[in-house]
């Protein structure tokens, strides 16, 4: 099973290596204000990927922080219930007849 998820990561690599070999023409990025940005078009792909990377983890780290915050009050209350003695609870006496 390792060796065909390897076999297939090969086969990716390998077609993305292709295609940025494939995509080398010169694009022209248009802005706003007149400016206009020339690189090859893998490079503007790469470029957008690379933001597109930073903006999702930006957006994550809230929600990443909140999670460790609880975890960390989960851990300091699971150590005070485990430090604290449970109270024995007696079961109740059959009935008298």
């Amino acid at each position: 099973m390792r060796l065909i998820a390897w076999v297939i990561r090969v086969l990716v690599f390998v077609l993305l290596l292709v295609l940025a070999l494939a995509n080398t023409q010169t694009a022209t990025l248009n802005f706003l204000a007149g400016y206009a940005w020339q690189a090859p078009l893998i490079l503007i792909g790469l470029a957008f990927f690379v933001v597109g990377l930073l903006a999702g983890l930006l957006s994550a780290l809230p929600a990443l922080f909140r999670l460790r915050l609880e975890n960390g009050r989960l851990k300091r209350d699971l150590r005070t219930a485990r430090e604290t003695p449970a109270p024995v609870v007696e079961p109740p006496l059959p009935p008298l007849i």
